[in-house]
């Protein structure tokens, strides 16, 4: 398939990234209006798979009925573009109408989530959601973005981040099918985006709003860099967008960079090898190549340095990275997405089957085998480093081989329509209408069960989690006997935060043992409590012993002496849970690698009497104790 210009590429992926935002929020805004349903419903659930199956029947269906070809083109991308964002935004907007949360709520990593949106909604600089002062370590660019969005709509990077997520899918649904339609024809790129998208919301690789986007489109932009790799009449506009891609990864998602170089590595080396092969001189082959993949690299590692300069450049390279010690289940066993125990893992080993087959014949079949079997690669690269006490989180590239896998299966399923219909040409209708209504039923299944299935948890979380006010989506405040959550003290203790300290988050830097507040405020923290998500510039220990010292103090005077003398600044807040000895204390969290327990917690005690001086105000909410440091 011939490749369009590059204006019209760019101005095609111009149009789906705007035509998809607009429609996302619109239809936000009008799910936002429809009437507040209580969060015990299905009613949101009943009405998506109404509409859902509508959508999928016009995107699949539409493909078999020949009358459609006949419309004009922008007619057809408009209609594909505009389908795949309106299933993206309202597959999560309606199950989430109650509730102002995106899938997860403030639970687990959201809070960490949750709290990069705060900070990056405060400034317009980059910086660490925690420490001030030390430039960010996790990559800051969907966050940033996601900070004007908020700052666009006036609302805290709380707010923001639903909205913000929800869009993000949408126009990454869109963008899918234009990167597509550069390496296969229409009808195939719907169906290849149409798979991505359900496997995306099936995994859940949705969950991860910012790691999405480099997961689902890397599949066509590989495909992009082999056509460009593999022939020297090919124009070099796709390399350049190559290295937009891996810039991309570098700015959202670098555990993804990492990923990709490598693929562009060995589709390099595999390329190199046939034009050898084929009579080609071994050293023009080599100098072709490698000015292919510096052309990537150049534009790649410009983009990068955006986000990752202040980092790298203030003392960060050669810091000890905790975020990668860490070995969860997931990662100790390879991924088998292609077990034959459903629709899913069928249409997986039908990729899979397929990739090996079609590989010497097919481009798509080739990549995807080359990346299916980095995402293997890296598990075996991952557990060899444990040697080194690390690892190179590879559960992280299970949504990558899910992906990968399954929009193979498509590609298998349509190579074995066409088959078919060579074969049983007389039954051409009968056959193209049997293999569209098996399709749509499989797809509308796959859209269902994955409200049911993983992304279940995701909405319950985003369900009954606390706002700041104390209350959940559905105005329930704690009831007494239940197992008591520390979401139900955020609002109190924000306003005696609030009511002690300057009234502005920025200028508060807080030591707090009650976690969920934080997520509503850009406060600055003084010790991280979840050591796989510190910065490594932060000295997480050193900072862990400086609480120690403050705890064995035996007087407010020395207390307040070794705060300030310290090589850290004071907070000017501290949050102290109450103990049951009538004292205070704190929980330390350390690594604990390799151990199935990816962090433990230590309690460091502090005696009420340290901080009874005109140096430290206090006030008591519920079973917390907030304490001004003067």
């Amino acid at each position: 398939m011939p490749l369009p210009g590059l204006g019209r590429a760019a101005a095609e992926l111009v149009t789906a990234i705007v035509g998809a935002t607009a429609i996302s929020l619109f239809l936000q805004f009008a799910v936002n209006s429809a009437p507040n349903l209580v969060p015990d419903t299905y009613v949101p659930n009943a009405l998506l798979s109404l509409i859902g199956a509508g959508l999928i029947v016009c995107l699949v269906g539409g493909l078999a009925v020949r009358r459609v070809v006949t419309a004009p083109w922008w007619v057809k991308f408009a209609g594909v573009t505009g389908g795949l964002a309106t299933l993206a935004t309202l597959t999560l907007a309606l199950p989430l109408l109650s509730t102002r949360y995106y899938l997860g709520g403030t639970t687990g990593d959201n809070e960490f989530r949750l709290r990069y949106m705060e900070r990056m909604a405060s400034g317009w600089g980059l910086a660490d959601f925690n420490y001030e002062g030390l430039p960010p370590f996790y990559p800051a660019g969907w966050f940033w973005l996601g900070g004007r969005f908020a700052n666009l709509f006036d609302l805290q990077g709380w707010e923001a981040y639903k909205p913000f997520s929800i869009t993000t899918i949408a126009v990454v649904a869109t963008v899918t099918f234009v990167l597509w339609r550069f390496v296969v024809r229409r009808r195939m790129a719907v169906l290849a985006s149409l798979g991505t998208l359900l496997m995306g919301l099936y995994v859940p690789g949705v969950g991860e709003p910012y790691a999405w986007p480099t997961t689902a489109w890397l599949l066509p932009v590989l495909v992009l860099t082999w056509n460009a790799l593999r022939n020297r009449e090919k124009p070099r506009w796709p390399l350049v967008l190559t290295g937009i891609y891996l810039g991309v990864c570098a700015m959202t998602y670098t555990l993804h960079l990492a990923f990709g170089a490598m693929l562009v590595v060995l589709l390099a080396i595999i390329a190199g090898v046939l034009r050898v092969r084929a009579g080609a001189s071994r050293g023009e082959v080599v100098r072709g190549l490698v000015v292919r993949v510096a052309l990537v690299a150049v534009v790649s590692v410009a983009l990068m340095l955006v986000v990752w300069a202040p980092y790298l450049f203030g003392g960060g390279l050669g810091a000890e990275n905790v975020a990668a010690r860490y070995l969860p289940e997931t990662s100790a066993y390879f991924p088998m997405p292609f077990k034959p125990n459903g629709p899913i893992g069928l249409l997986c080993l039908a990729g899979l089957a397929w990739s090996v087959v079609r590989v010497r014949a097919h481009r798509v079949a080739l990549v995807a085998l080359v990346t299916a079997g980095a995402v293997y690669l890296w598990y075996v690269l991952s557990t060899l480093v444990l040697a080194f006490d690390t690892t190179l989180l590879a559960f992280r590239f299970n949504v990558t081989l899910n992906v990968t896998l399954a929009v193979a299966g498509v590609f298998a399923t349509t190579d074995m329509l066409g088959w078919g219909l060579r074969r049983w040409h007389e039954w051409r209708t009968q056959i193209t209408a049997a293999v569209a209504v098996v399709a749509i039923a499989l797809s509308v299944g796959v859209l269902q069960d994955s409200l049911r299935g993983p992304m279940s948890d995701g909405f319950e979380s985003a369900l009954s989690d606390y706002y700041p006010n104390g209350r959940t989506p559905e105005s329930r405040h704690h009831i007494p006997g239940e197992e008591e959550d520390e979401g139900i003290w955020s609002g109190k203790l924000l306003a005696a935060v609030d009511e002690l300290g300057t009234g502005t988050a920025e200028r508060e830097t807080v030591l707090s043992e009650q976690h969920h507040m934080l997520v509503f405020r850009p406060f600055w923290l003084f010790h991280d409590h979840r050591p796989h998500y510190t910065n490594p510039l932060s000295r997480h220990d050193e900072r862990a012993a400086e609480i120690d010292t403050w705890a064995a103090s035996g007087s407010p005077q020395e207390l307040y002496r070794r705060m300030h003398d310290g090589p850290f600044g004071a907070p000017t807040m501290v949050v102290l849970k109450k103990g049951e000895d009538d004292n205070y204390f704190y929980t330390v969290k350390y690594d604990t690698f390799p151990r199935k327990t990816a962090a433990l917690g230590r309690k460091v005690t502090f005696e009420p009497s340290v901080f009874e001086s005109s140096r430290f105000e206090k006030r008591d909410v519920g079973p917390y104790v907030v304490i001004a440091v003067r």
